[in-house]
């Protein structure tokens, strides 16, 4: 993870292993444990596939499997349903009936009296059959209150298309995250596994002084101690190094086995344009978050308008057309009736006179909906604008940041070859060699690590900004080494 890193790794130990060579030769090494581990870790990197994933890759699979992407979509697609519902309440409303009817009377035989003569009546059964149908159509002519709710409803809708936007912006920054993790992870193991061959070449030569007798036995115990620790350190990069590749299967859903590395050929530069307040300007003009606070303030001034026009008049048409049929059959003869139909039209004028003083209550709701839209983007834009400045200094700060950290490599360097010279002469302890070799480790990891804290500074101020998209990874991707890949131990399952 970082060729300029690991370069530096290899020819420290070069140079170590040449200045140590023949003084080496014959000498009892310590348990060779750690030997095996490294064998068996070598074996199981070797049956990893060869091609590496770049960031590019990486980016290309979360776009299309992240879930927390997925959810911002599916959730602007729920806003923007609610346009077509707010539509839909001054569009006309068309409905259509239908029915039919059946039906049977009896009457039975009754003998009735007048003035002392019998009249009998006999028993008759109606059968009756009939058929309607009807269509109507209602529109509203005027309805404030459902105009200005549709408005604010399109305001929402363009929050959330801005509101996707961040969280795909987003999504750039947490791959970046993520990927760059994973090299940070190997140069930790890099370093740790260097500064473990280095002291163990120590311990060695420490040994081989006591056997002779040309140093005391604390001079081995410190060594020993210091090794000891080494061997810890290394297993716990090495844990941290396979653990990082469990965060690309979060974001992918896919398991990879290696990334390729970061070439030397990444351009440590500082941000363009030059000027900080350029970048403010551009970051209060295009960040997707002050851009969607905006159409949330614009929808908050819909609603309101809303509110105010609900104690107004509102004016309804409507058009309806009814038709039925039928028969009758009294004892068996039918009688069938022509049928009728209807058309009626209507306007209706509503007034809404008191409903408990509800339409007031939400005026003032609808006005502190806008006192909070305006003070929420009145909060983001001073957010954004600060951390925009804050990310421009500190994108600068890496930049030099780098450049020292390289040159620390140098001096680390030349001071652990001077301490190494000091106490073969006498004049330094085994301590002081011991801490600079400690210092020269740690240097190679923070030079690597100081690379990776200004590629993401410098894409977070991209994202503050709202510039950041796709060809910012193509352009990090070009940096990329697919021949200075980091594998896991062993491919995930």
């Amino acid at each position: 993870g970082g060729a300029c890193a690991a370069s530096h790794f290899g020819r420290l130990h070069m140079k170590k292993s040449a200045s140590h060579r023949t003084r080496n030769r014959g000498v009892r090494r310590p348990p060779a444990r750690v030997g095996v581990a490294l064998l068996f870790a070598t074996v199981a990197v070797a049956n990893m596939p060869a091609a590496g994933a770049g960031i590019a890759d990486i980016y290309a699979e979360a776009l299309s499997n992240d879930p927390t992407l997925a959810r911002e979509r599916a959730s602007t697609a729920d806003v923007k349903e609610g346009v077509a519902q707010a539509r839909a309440s001054f569009l006309p409303q068309v409905s259509a009936s239908a029915g039919r009817s059946q039906g049977r009377s009896v009457r039975e035989a009754s003998v009735t009296d007048f003035g002392g003569q019998r009249v009998e009546t006999p028993s008759r059964t109606t059968d009756t059959e009939r058929t309607n149908w009807g269509a109507s159509v209602n529109q509203d002519v005027l309805n404030l209150p459902s105009w200005f709710q549709y408005r604010s409803a399109k305001e929402a809708a363009r929050r959330a298309d801005w509101d996707l936007q961040a969280a795909e912006q987003n999504l750039i920054i947490r791959v970046a995250e993520t990927y760059l993790g994973v090299l940070r992870s190997q140069a930790a193991l890099e370093s740790a596994t260097a500064a473990e061959e280095a002291v163990q070449r120590q311990l060695e030569q420490v040994q081989q002084r006591f056997d002779v007798g040309l140093v005391a036995i604390t001079d081995v115990l410190e060594s020993k101690a210091e090794y000891d620790n080494s061997v810890v350190l290394r297993i716990q990069a090495h844990g941290t190094r396979d653990n990082s590749f469990e965060g690309l299967r979060t974001l992918t859903g896919e398991p990879y086995a290696e990334v390729s590395g970061l070439a030397d050929s990444l351009p440590i530069v500082d941000p363009t344009p030059a000027a900080e307040a350029e970048w403010v300007t551009t970051a209060l003009a295009g960040n997707p978050g002050i851009r969607g606070a905006r159409h949330s303030l614009k929808a908050a001034e819909s609603t309101l308008k809303a509110a105010f026009s609900a104690p107004l008049p509102s004016l309804r048409a409507s058009v309806s057309y009814g038709a039925g049929d039928g028969s009758s059959a009294f004892n068996g003869q039918v009688f069938q009736d022509p049928g009728s139909s209807s058309v009626s039209y209507s306007l209706s004028l509503s007034v809404p006179l008191f409903q408990g003083l509800r339409e007031y209550s939400g005026m003032r709701r609808a006005r502190l909906g806008v006192e909070q839209a305006r003070q929420g983007l009145l909060q983001q834009e001073r957010t954004v604008a600060e951390t925009v400045r804050n990310l421009f200094r500190t994108v600068q700060v890496d930049v030099v940041r780098v450049q020292a950290r390289s040159e620390a490599i140098k001096s680390s360097e030349a001071a652990l070859e001077a301490t190494q010279t000091g106490y073969e002469v006498g004049t330094r302890n085994i301590v002081d060699v011991l801490l600079a070799q400690r210092r020269v480790f740690a240097s190679h990891f923070d030079y690597a690590s100081s690379r990776y804290d200004y590629v993401l500074n410098l894409l977070r101020l991209k994202q503050a900004a709202g510039t950041l998209g796709g060809q910012d990874v193509d352009d990090l991707n070009g940096h990329t080494d697919a021949a200075n890949p980091v594998r896991a131990t062993a491919a995930q399952p």
